[in-house]
């Protein structure tokens, strides 16, 4: 670690007290360095938007792709207040940067109430176990749109 990591960490830490300040949701903040320029940064804003998925590094990874026009971070690293909860994991991952830095664990976040152990839990369940019913349904009608886009030549892979 460097110390401009650690300069990009306190930045982090900062937007999750301005998300505080700000009523906007809860206290994550994070932070998107490409090189050793900030191309994203957001606060969590769950509660002021009325968007389960505006986790600060979903917020953040969005003002970056817009930032960089591009839907990924090759080479981009993620610091955030705290250890990425399993939908912003799977998040960064589809984001690709090249490291993640986080302040607070997951066993922080839970002795404040922000829990999400029962989600890993429950990833781990096969589907006929989960307290969420997961209903397979028309799969042949889905799979006609997934042979047109394998067959789709102009597509763009990611």
């Amino acid at each position: 670690m460097t110390e401009h990591d650690e300069q990009f960490m306190r930045r982090a830490i900062a937007l999750a007290q301005e998300g505080i300040d700000a009523g906007a949701g809860g206290p994550f903040g994070a932070v998107i360095v490409l090189g050793s320029e900030i191309v994203g940064e957001g606060y969590n804003q769950v509660t002021s938007t009325n968007d389960p998925t505006a986790h600060a590094e979903i917020v953040a990874i969005r003002n970056a792709c817009r930032k960089l026009n591009s839907f990924q971070l090759d080479g981009g690293v993620l610091y955030t207040s705290c250890e990425p909860c399993p939908m912003c994991l799977g998040a960064v991952y589809w984001a690709r940067p090249s490291r993640v830095f986080y302040a607070a664990t997951r066993e922080d976040a839970a002795k404040i109430g922000f829990d999400d152990e029962f989600i890993y839990e429950e990833i781990e369940k096969n589907f006929e176990h989960r307290q969420m019913k997961l209903v397979n349904l028309l799969r042949d009608e889905g799979l006609t749109v997934f042979e047109n886009w394998e067959n789709k030549p102009d597509k763009t892979k990611y």
